[in-house]
């Protein structure tokens, strides 16, 4: 039985890469299209309902070949290390 007081683990491996093109492709052809995509992204995010993201340039596509929870990662890696190097 595991010891409730210990944090646990929680890791994907080295595609942070992969997440960070994927999420600036789908973005840059949400912009191109007329899309929010910081609204679009939170909103397909919340929902998994991929409708949220353009299919323009193959964005919709992208976007599906990492799970959500790969790109909330990189998200808060990227905001993590930005905050890091005021």
């Amino acid at each position: 039985m595991a010891n409730n007081e210990e944090t646990m683990m929680f890791r994907f491996g080295n595609d942070e890469n992969k997440a960070e093109k994927i999420i600036r492709s789908v973005c840059a052809a949400m912009e191109e299209k007329g899309y929010n995509p910081i609204n679009q992204l939170v909103g397909y995010l919340l929902s998994g309902d991929p409708a949220y993201v353009t299919s323009h340039n193959d964005a919709r596509s992208k976007i599906r070949t990492l799970e959500r929870d790969e790109l909330l990662e990189e998200l808060v890696r990227s905001y993590l290390e930005k905050g890091n190097k005021k």
